[in-house]
């Protein structure tokens, strides 16, 4: 079974303190929840870990979901592991796992990952068509060895702090406002890829960024945004949209990096999302574009200098 050999992958010597999920986008309420799994290791002198689900299990129940990831599985990977867990285990969830009975299920993470607490939010549930909440598996816990602790989702301004609140605010442009939930600015990383090579004749070369399809994009519009090539970091004026003006086929993430002149085609490219400018409009003419286009570069200038 896949799973088993996933969870293998750990090595995990001693007694653990868990916490499951998808923990997309690791916002500031898994940052919570997680630095109780740590306290609770800590106090216990057990491991404290995190399994993490690569997919969505919507992606494999739901045939009309469309996922759109707030992470990567590797950015999420190495969001939890910055966070001070001694190990992640990313799960693929597929139709095995959905199948598996709840108690089949803690029975794995008891003999594979030595699990002796499970720490979750009120409405966690696991195994098959979610027979396993917390009711259920404290009961299961009593009998096979493992604690369940539940704690209260976090809040702020008396809504809960979610992933799907996040999404939506991405999606709508409100940059700002995911920034405040996740506890930073929110990231893409794509590949760049040749494109219309339109802003390199209007004198403004940008990187034209090729995401997963799979991903959430800041809806259309001019944002300020810090580009980061490797290890370097550059201030970028970044746009989202079909460029109306030369009535553009399909969407485009195009990253003009103040300063920066060299080939970034078929390399990594990193967004991170400071602020949003303005909407994408469509001008009457190219001068009006490049007048636009230059206020844009100064406003990003000057907003990402005042921020660092």
């Amino acid at each position: 079974m896949r799973i088993e050999q996933e969870l293998e992958q750990a090595h995990i010597d001693r007694d653990s303190v868990l916490t499951i999920g998808v923990f997309d986008g690791v916002h500031r309420g898994h940052q919570s929840l997680i630095a109780k799994v740590i306290a609770q290791a800590d106090a216990r002198g057990a491991a404290s870990g995190v399994l993490t689900f690569r997919n969505h299990p919507d992606s494999v129940l739901n045939p009309n979901f469309q996922p759109q990831y707030i992470t990567s599985v590797e950015e999420r990977i190495r969001l939890l592991e910055e966070l001070g867990v001694d190990f992640v285990v990313p799960v693929t969830f597929d139709m095995n796992v959905a199948g598996l009975r709840a108690s089949k299920f803690a029975k794995l993470l008891r003999s594979k990952l030595h699990m002796r607490g499970l720490v979750v939010g009120p409405d966690f549930a696991m195994g098959y068509r979610r027979e396993g909440d917390v009711e259920a598996l404290s009961l299961l816990g009593g009998k096979l060895g493992f604690s369940v602790s539940v704690v209260d989702l976090l809040s702020e301004g008396g809504d809960a702090v979610h992933s799907t609140s996040i999404r939506k605010a991405i999606v709508e442009g409100s940059v700002r406002n995911a920034a405040k939930k996740l506890g930073r600015n929110f990231s893409i990383s794509g590949t760049v890829v040749a494109g219309a090579k339109m802003g390199r004749t209007l004198g403004f070369p940008t990187a034209n960024v090729e995401v997963g399809p799979d991903m959430a994009v800041p809806g259309n519009g001019i944002y300020a945004t810090m580009a980061f090539v490797d290890e370097e970091r550059h201030m970028a004026a970044t746009s989202i949209g079909t460029r109306p003006t030369f009535n553009g086929k399909g969407r485009t993430i195009e990253a003009f990096l103040l300063g920066f002149d060299k080939n970034l085609y078929n390399r990594q490219l990193r967004l991170e999302f400071v602020q949003r400018l303005r909407d994408e409009l469509k001008f009457e003419s190219v001068e009006g574009l490049l007048k636009q286009m230059e206020l844009d570069v100064e406003q990003t200038r000057t907003l990402l200098q005042a921020e660092r």
